[in-house]
């Protein structure tokens, strides 16, 4: 019995425990089963999320919820992986990348396998996208707004449903483009969120060819950087900052006075409402001075609500969303729940998860795959999910849902302005399609929007037309007088007194002095009378008539000096042989040298280095009134490349032939020729000349900036120096032919002896000169032997002075002899000298002062010379 009862509770005992032990693998069964198949028929697929509940972003608050209403929504459709159950494991991960390390190092090191990961908070989502490559894993975030997440090489599998904080860039380049700004400035706080998205706008705006001429950052204290904004003119002013910089910014844009009118600040649209009316401590501005100074500033925002009411994926409006969010959230207040402008945006990421894995499907069964054969070491799946939300693109609550190559969520930007201390909305921009909705409701300070810079206006200073026209006149004036002159000399160069001062040189002087007078025309000649194309030609006008001009003018008064200075310098006994040399073809062949070397010179520099316009720009100048514009003066010149060797080249020749015709003309002052007889006034004519050529050289090119001046003293040198010249030669023949009637040829001075004898009054003058020579050296001998004689009577005189003792003592001896007797009148001088003063000494016989050679004073005689020579002398 006891046996059997042993037995018995044995296998009582054996059955209880078969029987347990049944029980256990049922109910395991039983939760493998609820795992995967809750319906019959449906496995499950799992989505490892890390919502933010609190921390410096507390998201997950709203985000969780919506996500929460689209995973309901999306396990109820059939059409949508109807073979499939969506569940969400989540964490909060604080916003912490410390914490979110261990929460995802649990999500992956714990079963089941998740087939794709939902991080929100930008540095949280940093380090999952990171690390999700390892793992083969998708990661959607529904709360990452860093630009440094668009990154592909480092997050290759990384997309996100909530925009990057560039997508403000291509907003503001198109209201740029729209208000055609080309030139903007930026000002940003030192964060990595804010360079980076800088450097986005840089390169978007560099292809927009548009310029950020500033570029300023501050950490703390924008003070030195606004006042870099005033001081470089920036206009047009991009603020990257968080909201409490941006009352520091403008407190400072107050006092710098950087608002208004000619200013437009372009700031981020997440700031609240009444952001500027927020007493502040670290500000010393007032509510009113703030209010001023952010009056008009342009916002931009991105869309995280479809303004459209339009039935998407889910098959709700927005506004339906947001009610069963308000209902879902308890009545909590929107405002106090974080996470509430971005719930839209996670509730549309379960949406284009869920539509990217029911696209998968189908190419997945193609090659015998299944969305539940995922593993971390299947990179085939994860392919796939990575193709099919790279091409998502369906209507959300949030709006339109698409990916841009970096994953990144192309949404909405909504612009508002900020006008009477109240925010209006005045547009939208869809990136997606390049379309800017716009109300038109803009307002601005001024009448339309400022500009990007202070407005240039060009102007190009002209001559001024009264000055013109009156040195013209004189111009005018003086070519008149050059073909008088001219017309005269031509029409006596059979008056031998024109002869003789070779016509066909002041033939020459009075041509070139016209071409220089020509010249002022084009000297005055600018942009207001000829078009740019034409300009060139004024330039090659002026300077072959001034150079041509010069070189005939001066270049036939040099010759006439050159000459007169080689063949009349010489020594006297060299003069006959040298005049027979003086030809006309000689003074003709010096003139066409100097004028083929200016021809040469002048055809060289015009065949290399052209003369072309050059535009010379002043510095700009503030017009009167308050005007936003500056005006640029500009002024046009004839330049070529080497403007300058050039002119070195033509002013060292030039000048050389100047300072030799002043030496020439000083060493032939005194020189008096028949052949040349007007080389006297050509040389004063070179003396002005070259004083006003050499003064106004380099005075024209230091006022070549004031085309007033530099015109004025070009143009008056060329008309004082054609007048003097054609003053001093032509004036005084004028004057000598008209006051003596020598208007005759040579033919009829023979007719009148009147005329013949003015005429012959120069060839008797030179006849005289000859013979007052030759009774000079006459004289000359004359006393030299007057000086002889009066030597050897006072030798004389002293013999006979010692022998006089002697003479009286023998007289004294013999007897006295009758002394004789001399007339007294042979003893007087001859008539008109005066007496001898103390000479009582009786001359020799051989040296009577009859002699016509002994004169006591030591003059000659005047009839010691013949009569007809003497009248030469003393005429």
């Amino acid at each position: 019995m006891p046996t059997m009862a042993k037995l018995s509770w044995q296998h009582h005992s054996r059955g209880r425990r078969l029987i347990s032990t049944s029980y256990f693998v049922l109910a395991t069964l039983t939760l493998l089963f609820s795992w995967s198949c809750p319906v019959l028929g449906k496995k499950k697929l799992y989505i490892g999320a890390l919502f933010p509940m609190s921390g410096g972003w507390p998201g997950g608050q709203a985000c969780l919820p919506a996500a929460q209403m689209a995973l309901d929504l999306v396990n109820k459709r059939t059409d949508i992986l109807p073979d499939y159950e969506l569940e969400l494991i989540y964490y909060d991960s604080m916003c912490d990348p410390g914490e979110a390390t261990k929460l995802l190092y649990d999500l992956l090191y714990t079963e089941p396998i998740k087939i794709v990961l939902m991080p929100g908070c930008s540095s949280v989502s940093t380090l999952v996208a990171e690390a999700a490559r390892m793992w083969n894993l998708i990661v959607l975030s529904y709360g990452s707004s860093s630009p440094a997440l668009s990154n592909r090489q480092r997050f290759p599998t990384f997309f996100r449903t909530h925009p990057s904080a560039t997508l403000h860039n291509p907003t503001r380049v198109q209201l740029f483009q729209k208000w055609k700004w080309t030139k903007i400035a930026t000002i940003q706080q030192t964060t990595e969120v804010f360079t980076s998205t800088l450097d986005d706008l840089e390169q978007r705006v560099k292809e927009a060819g548009i310029e950020i001429s500033v570029r300023q950052s501050f950490l703390t204290d924008p003070a030195v950087a606004v006042k870099n904004l005033k001081r470089q003119d920036a206009r047009i002013i991009v603020g990257l900052f968080y909201e409490t910089e941006a009352r520091k910014v403008f407190c400072e844009v107050y006092k710098e006075k950087l608002y208004g009118k000619k200013y437009v600040w372009f700031l981020i649209g997440w700031y609240a409402d009444n952001w500027f009316k927020i007493k502040d401590p670290s500000i010393n501005c007032t509510v009113e001075q703030m209010t001023e100074a952010v009056e008009g500033h342009v916002t931009t925002e991105i869309v995280m609500l479809n303004p459209e009411t339009v039935r998407g994926a889910s098959n709700l409006t927005s506004q339906e969303f947001l009610a069963q969010l308000m209902s879902k959230l308890g009545g909590k207040n929107p405002e106090e729940t974080g996470g509430f402008q971005e719930a839209p945006l996670a509730y549309d990421a379960v949406w284009a998860l869920a539509l990217a894995l029911n696209k998968t499907v189908g190419p997945l069964k193609a090659k015998g795959r299944r969305l539940e054969d995922f593993n971390y070491n299947n990179k085939d799946i994860t392919a796939e999910i990575y193709r099919a939300l790279n091409t998502s693109s369906f209507e959300g609550v949030s709006g339109h849902v698409v990916f841009d190559a970096q994953g990144s969520r192309m949404a909405w930007t909504l612009i508002e302005q900020l006008q009477g201390g109240s925010y209006k909305k005045i547009g939208y921009f869809d990136m997606t399609k390049g379309n800017l909705s716009w109300y038109g409701n803009d307002r601005w300070i001024g009448s339309d929007p400022p500009a990007d810079q202070t407005v240039v206006i060009q102007k190009f200073r002209y001559l001024s037309q009264k000055l013109f026209v009156s040195v013209s006149v004189f111009a005018g004036l003086g070519i008149l007088m050059g073909i008088v002159c001219l017309t005269f000399n031509i029409y006596n160069s059979n008056v031998r007194y024109i002869q003789n001062s070779q016509p066909y040189l002041n033939n020459m002087t009075a041509v070139g002095c016209m071409m220089a007078l020509a010249a002022v025309f084009p000297l005055g000649i600018d942009g207001l009378h000829v078009r740019n194309s034409q300009f060139p030609v004024v330039c090659q006008f002026r300077l072959w008539l001034l150079g041509l001009g010069f070189s005939l003018a001066y270049g036939s008064m040099f010759t006439k000096i050159w000459w007169v200075h080689t063949v009349f310098t010489k020594k006297d006994e060299k003069k006959d042989k040298r005049k027979q040399h003086l030809e006309p073809w000689k003074l003709y062949a010096t003139v066409g040298v100097l004028l083929v070397i200016d021809i040469l010179s002048l055809m060289i520099w015009q065949i290399v280095d052209p003369l072309h316009i050059t535009v010379e720009k002043f510095t700009k100048e503030a017009p009167k009134g308050d005007v936003d514009q500056l005006i640029e003066p500009l002024l046009q010149h004839c330049s070529s490349e080497k403007m300058n060797t050039w002119l070195g080249v033509v002013y060292g020749y030039k000048g050389l032939l100047l300072l030799l015709g002043i030496f020439l003309a000083y060493e032939t002052k005194s020189v008096s020729t028949e052949k040349i007889n007007d080389h006297r006034a050509v040389g004063m004519a070179i003396y002005n000349v070259s004083v006003l050529c050499m003064i106004t050289a380099p005075v024209t090119m230091i006022l070549s900036s004031k085309q007033d001046a530099s015109f004025a003293f070009a143009s008056l040198a060329i008309i004082f120096s054609v007048y003097i010249t054609l003053v001093v030669l032509f004036v005084p023949k004028m004057r000598r032919l008209i006051t003596r009637g020598e208007w005759q040829s040579d033919q009829q001075e023979t007719m009148k002896t009147g005329s013949s004898t003015n005429n012959n009054d120069e060839e008797k003058s030179r006849q005289l000169e000859r013979e007052n020579k030759e009774l000079q050296k006459i004289i000359q001998e004359k006393e030299e032997r007057v000086s002889e004689l009066r030597n050897q009577l006072s030798e004389r005189q002293a013999l006979r002075s010692r022998k006089r003792p002697t003479s009286s003592s023998q007289n004294h001896s013999s007897p006295s002899l009758p002394a004789p007797q001399n007339d007294p009148k042979s003893l007087l001088p001859p008539p008109g000298y005066p007496l001898p003063a103390s000479d009582n000494h009786s001359l020799p016989p051989t040296f009577s002062n009859t002699s016509p050679l002994y004169q006591p004073d030591g003059k000659i005689n005047r009839n010691s010379c013949h009569p007809g020579r003497l009248q030469l002398l003393y005429k």
